[in-house]
């Protein structure tokens, strides 16, 4: 029976996502040893109390627990899925709003940009403590981290751990659903090849039975219902030549294009504060599922989603090799971005574990787009691991959004507000004058 850890289980939909999907497999459904775990008492219950009913509802044979311990569930665990949220709702606010007194609006902020900083400086010590757990717990499982940002998440472990890991994204598959909905091709016919960094990948390859398909997708573009659909990304594509992995809403926030002029904002609707919108629906949705955990509403029918997570335990466990994408440290796999950064590239799964393949190299405008956010993530990384604050505050500078919209002087004053807000989390960290 493998024993799957599930860190920061109390986010529940995604939680039982991931178990509905592994329970679609028969060679899973009845011999997963699955461990819950989250350090709010009133998200775990309910978690595991939603586990319980798919369980029950699936007709499953897996043994479940639930604990509030860290290292009773790593404790010889196979793989350990990664989905914490350090600081919840009330860090998530703080990263929006005091931007926003400063001029500086958001659509996400959680993987790149000022709130992917901070959010970054709170969630990489939670994720070495996993990796230091999982060196004397489990050696050697698999860690999947699912947490935001994943990039910079995803290198910290790696660099500072033996740790296999391994970051999952949905954006890439989600978003091929997307194009095959545009230009009219039956998603199970598409052939496509994506590389870059996560949320800004490049579909370097579409085609159906041998044909390019980026004319049909830029005669697609035409139509206005498709074009506003995904403005954002058609504009890119327009003016780079290609599309990329991540909604509009987010990749607005990666460039310095729309948000800084209003009437673009208003033009291609880009959503300001999404992600406070989105929490405040996830919270709705965690009583709903509070309801069915506690049995006073069915549990809903499970359909596989895109997740990647369960396909991936299948194929190690079973053998069977799939093709995914996965954020993994660069050892030449796109030549031209950073050696040891984190990219996001095609690999193939089977019982060997996880093979990356050879992309080569980027159309240099788009290496170009994703080198900007690779010396943003790298100077993060680095003021975690080697304990240097000055970097947090050049991370900030030369984030794309900030420097196109804050002077240098309203940078490094957000970044310390910022920081004294988040001090709680930052402890690790010594001097933060600037």
């Amino acid at each position: 029976m493998p024993k799957i850890a599930m860190i920061g289980a109390g986010s529940v939909v995604f939680a039982n996502n991931i178990l509905g999907d592994l329970l679609t497999y028969p060679e899973l459904k009845d011999n997963l040893h699955l461990s819950l775990m989250d350090i709010d008492p009133e998200r775990l219950k309910a978690s595991e109390g939603y586990a319980r009913q798919r369980l029950k509802k699936e007709g499953s044979g897996s043994c479940l627990k639930a604990t509030m311990d860290l290292g009773e569930s790593l404790d010889n665990s196979d793989y350990v899925i990664n989905m914490i949220q350090v600081g919840g709702l009330d860090a998530t606010l703080l990263d929006f709003n005091i931007p926003a007194k400063y001029g500086l609006k958001q659509t996400i902020a959680d993987t790149h940009g000022i709130g992917g900083i901070f959010r970054a400086l709170r969630t990489i010590p939670r994720v070495l403590e996993i990796c230091r757990e999982m060196e004397k717990r489990c050696p050697e499982a698999w860690l999947i981290n699912y947490s935001n940002p994943m990039a910079m998440n995803t290198w910290a472990a790696y660099r500072s751990s033996p740790v296999k890991v391994l970051g999952l994204c949905h954006s890439v598959q989600l978003t091929a659903a997307m194009l095959a909905n545009y230009i009219k091709i039956p998603f199970p016919e598409l052939r496509y090849r994506a590389a870059g960094i996560n949320h800004i990948c490049w579909f370097l390859k579409l085609e159906h039975r041998g044909e390019n398909l980026y004319p049909l997708l830029f005669e697609a573009m035409k139509d206005p219902q498709v074009y506003s659909s995904d403005p954002v990304r058609f504009e890119i594509m327009k003016n780079f030549g290609c599309f990329v992995s991540e909604s509009s809403e987010h990749m607005a926030e990666y460039v310095p294009y729309f948000i800084p002029r209003e009437n673009l904002i208003e033009k291609l609707k880009i959503p300001i504060n999404e992600y406070i919108r989105r929490c405040q629906e996830q919270e709705k949705e965690f009583e709903i599922n509070k309801e069915v955990a506690e049995g006073k509403r069915e549990i809903p029918k499970h359909f596989r989603s895109f997740e990647y997570a369960a396909p991936l335990i299948h194929s190690i466990e079973t053998n069977q090799t799939i093709s995914i994408y996965g954020n993994i440290e660069n050892t030449g796999i796109i030549s031209n971005l950073p050696t040891g950064c984190c990219v996001e590239a095609p690999c193939l799964v089977d019982g060997n574990g996880v093979q990356p393949i050879y992309v080569g190299e980027l159309p240099p405008q788009l290496s170009a787009i994703n080198r900007n956010h690779i010396g943003v993530q790298e100077l993060t990384v680095k003021a975690v691991l080697e304990n240097k604050p000055e970097y947090i505050y050049y991370a900030c500078q030369l984030d794309p959004l900030a420097s196109a919209m804050l002077t240098l002087e309203d940078i490094n004053s957000l970044a310390n507000e910022l920081w004294q807000a988040h001090a709680g989390y930052l402890e690790y960290l010594v001097t933060k004058s600037k």
